[in-house]
């Protein structure tokens, strides 16, 4: 099993005020760091991120450090224990740029991916071009609200040059199989199914198999996306 998160790993100077703090799973030094997002009603060390970011740096062998942060809502809850709506559209973004700068060498690091569950992953994908980071990860894509199919969160998948991987459970109302194999989408976006999964990847127990099973399933999908980053010049 991986070791806890380390949060104390050193940033660069400079920071701006409103940057969030970081969780760290992997080495340091690792020449590739994935940075994820929470959804929109789970922190950055809610069981399914915390299992998946540390299996996988446990992956990585070295070679990736994944990094969680908190948009500023989540993060106000932490403080006061209050509950909040998810931020603005425009502070999300706003956070997510921030994020990108600093933990890159500089805007659009070719050793960065970015992503995360959800909303978070969602945020990610409308910034990966612009950012020209390595590539994107999203866990449980919500292509579009449940049981509202005709309101779409797709159309920039449509012409997303960033190279990009969803890991998706067929049994998500944000977007089943037979949804998604109807949309657009660019070249750069492939598709990892995860059978029975929910939106949260866990199958029923009719499926034969654990939450454990699918998540690990979802990080081999992620580890090998990783490493195809990895052997592209």
């Amino acid at each position: 099993m991986p070791g806890p998160a380390d949060p104390s790993q050193s940033l660069p100077e400079s920071l701006p005020e409103s940057l969030p703090e970081f969780l760290f799973d992997g080495p340091r030094a690792a020449p590739l760091t994935v940075v994820l997002a929470h959804g929109a009603g789970g922190a950055m060390d809610s069981p399914f991120l915390s299992a998946f970011a540390g299996e996988l740096a446990a992956a990585g062998d070295g070679r990736w450090r994944v990094v969680r942060f908190e948009f500023p809502y989540m993060a106000a809850r932490r403080r006061d224990g209050g509950r909040r709506p998810p931020d603005r559209e425009a502070v999300l973004l706003r956070t997510w740029r921030e994020v990108v700068a600093a933990l890159g060498p500089a805007l659009g690091s070719p050793g960065l991916v970015i992503g995360g569950k959800s909303m978070g992953g969602r945020m990610a994908s409308r910034i990966a071009d612009e950012s020209a980071v390595r590539g994107l990860v999203c866990l449980g894509y919500p292509f579009h609200p449940p049981g509202r199919p005709e309101r779409l969160r797709t159309a920039h998948l449509e012409t997303l040059r960033c190279p990009t991987l969803i890991v998706q459970g067929t049994r998500d109302p944000f977007g089943r199989p037979e949804e998604v194999a109807g949309y657009a989408l660019a070249p750069a976006v492939r598709v990892h199914w995860i059978a029975d999964g929910d939106h949260d990847l866990k199958p029923r127990k009719a499926a034969g198999r654990s939450q454990a099973e699918a998540l690990g399933e979802a990080v081999a999908a992620t580890a090998d996306f990783l490493a195809g980053l990895e052997a592209e010049p």
